[in-house]
């Protein structure tokens, strides 16, 4: 499949010598029929602002060009970067790379204005996702900077990211996730389609702000979940011992002998609140 001039992404890697490095969970996707495909679940694309982080070769960044957005990507290896440049000379004005690390990134500062809010699309290197993705789940003020998530991670981490209450795959996460968004697992990626193939699949997760969630400082729920889902085993009279244990349980009003997984979201806000 071809969507631009540009040579195929095997073509681009070897001629950069841009070997995938484990130290960066890095796993190039080199379909351009899939990384299309991730690029549709985002919806529309035509002049929105997407933000991209870890573009490797750029074989996402090229999809949601293909379909007409205008990114702003953000790439920690120096290696990709010389790619890349071959792609904004294809697309002039509609690619803004930023060499550095998506972690140390204000990504508030990308887009001031607060009418165009940027998409976030990408194939999240799988060493730095989670930590990412609870950053922006966590953001303040809400509603956030960005106006959607399209992102790729291990399906394991996507089955915690969409779990609910009493499901097998439910903890930290799916709460933070369930509270601020209203998230679903769009298609799974087998190992084969990445370069080289992971030992596990991957899953893309689409994933759209609420405009009006509970009230609750993101920080306690945070500590909450963190204290509760540390010890998940234990009943949360047990776990929630550091943050005040059977005393905040009781005045929350939820039995102290329940494990974390049982509780819902409300329930997890209502107990941060009592903090």
């Amino acid at each position: 499949m071809s969507i631009d001039n540009l040579p195929p992404l095997r073509d681009v890697i070897e001629r950069h010598e841009l070997n995938a490095k484990k130290s960066l969970g890095q796993n190039f996707l080199l379909d351009l029929n899939l990384t299309s495909k991730i690029a549709r679940q985002a919806g529309d694309l035509q002049d929105q602002p997407v933000i991209e982080v870890g573009p490797g070769p750029g074989g996402l960044t090229r999809a949601i060009l293909a379909q007409g957005g205008i990114v702003t990507a953000i790439e920690r290896d120096e290696r990709c970067l010389p790619a890349l440049e071959e792609i904004a000379a294809e697309y002039p004005g509609r690619l803004r790379v930023i060499s550095g690390d998506a972690l140390q990134q204000d990504f508030t500062t990308l887009f001031p204005d607060p009418a165009k809010k940027p998409k976030i699309i990408a194939n999240l290197p799988y060493n730095v996702g989670t930590q990412l993705l609870i950053g922006w789940l966590l953001s303040d003020p809400w509603p956030p900077f960005y106006s959607s998530m399209t992102l790729m991670f291990q399906k394991e981490v996507a089955e915690r990211i969409v779990a609910h209450a009493g499901d097998d795959a439910y903890g930290r996460l799916g709460v933070l996730a369930g509270w601020r968004t209203q998230s679903k697992i769009a298609f799974d990626l087998p190992p084969q389609a990445f370069t080289p193939p992971p030992k596990v699949t991957s899953a893309v997760v689409h994933m759209i702000p609420r405009e009006q969630p509970l009230e609750c400082p993101p920080h306690l729920l945070e500590r909450v979940t963190q204290a509760a889902f540390g010890q998940r085993r234990k009943m949360l009279r047990q776990s929630l011992k550091p943050l005040g244990g059977e005393a905040l349980l009781n005045k929350a009003g939820i039995d102290p002998t329940r494990r974390a997984e049982t509780l819902s979201v409300e329930e997890f806000v209502h107990l941060a609140n009592q903090i």
